[in-house]
């Protein structure tokens, strides 16, 4: 947390979150979540005062979540600030410090279920057979981002995380560390293992002219890793310039992955094992993916469809 996140979370409540957040902390959590969670339940310390955590009831929540919109914010949002709530609740519960989840109670905004749109096999074999864009800064790093990304269905944290001896060329495979500290082996496909290849004499002379070593896989021209930011940035700029949507994003690639799979006939357990989801019903949302897909090749081609 920082300075000015301390001064904030004061009181009873605001000393439980420090700790809570301290948990996160020696559980290894991921940072973008550690730092999700600070704001989110400062946010909530504001509103609520000098409270004690087990005087907190669930209509003093609702009358958060009331001010919440009254902000402005918008339905996801305002149920990622629940979520923080829940989950430091049931944290308190497990050291036995409250005796319910009041949080629980909340009923969370229902969300629309807007479906992200893939990109084609196509689009994406387009992208990834040409050279890169020639606004690209670093061609040679910016062609193993794209091709990890959708040849192995990485998360942008899992890429960014990778060092060079994470990769087993032996068998083919990476070992990525997933979301709460979870490791997974996935496959490199021939095209990113040549990208790589190809790539790495230029890694190893960028550390070189900076005098440093560094042990990841993806750097920035100052001999530094890559961050998420940046990873999102390069995929934007190399699919606008190949003629794909703006919203290009690197999750776009992790679920085109995912789609491309489910629809040459690959088994959905598979699938899960492959993107590291706990959950089979988060997989299951590729088949509504791919049967978006398949409808609208039959309403583009079945005589009797139009």
């Amino acid at each position: 947390m920082t300075s000015r996140d301390q001064k904030q979370v004061t009181g009873p409540l605001g000393k439980a979150v420090q700790q809570f957040l301290r948990a996160l902390h020696q559980r290894n959590a991921a940072t973008n979540t550690i730092l999700a969670y600070t704001k989110d339940l400062t946010s909530f310390v504001e509103y609520i005062g000098d409270s004690k955590p087990g005087q907190i009831d669930h209509v003093r929540i609702r009358g958060y979540l009331s001010e919440l919109y009254d902000r402005g914010l918008g339905k996801t949002s305002v149920a990622r600030h629940l979520a923080a709530v829940r989950s430091f609740y049931r944290w308190l519960a497990r050291e036995g410090r409250v005796k319910q989840n009041p949080a629980a109670l909340v009923s969370t905004p229902k969300l629309p279920k807007n479906l992200p749109r893939v990109p084609t096999m196509e689009e994406i074999n387009t992208v990834l057979d040409t050279e890169m864009p020639e606004s690209a800064a670093f061609p040679e790093r910016d062609r193993v981002i794209m091709e990890l990304l959708y040849g192995s269905g990485l998360r942008n944290s899992e890429l960014v995380g990778i060092n060079l001896d994470h990769i087993h060329w032996s068998n083919g495979a990476v070992l990525v560390h997933g979301k709460g500290s979870k490791q997974r082996m996935v496959p490199l496909g021939e095209s990113a293992a040549v990208a790589i290849r190809e790539y790495l004499p230029h890694r190893q002379k960028l550390l070189s002219e900076k005098k440093k070593s560094n042990p990841a896989l993806l750097l920035n021209l100052r001999g530094t890793r890559l961050t998420t930011r940046s990873v999102g940035r390069i995929v934007k700029q190399i699919a606008i310039a190949r003629g794909l949507p703006a919203d290009v994003h690197p999750h776009t690639l992790r679920h085109a992955f995912g789609t491309h799979l489910l629809e040459e006939g690959a088994d959905l357990r598979a699938i899960q094992e492959l993107l590291g989801h706990e959950r089979l019903s988060t997989t299951q949302r590729y088949t509504q993916l791919s049967m978006k897909h398949v409808a609208k090749v039959y309403d583009e081609t079945h005589p009797r469809a139009k």
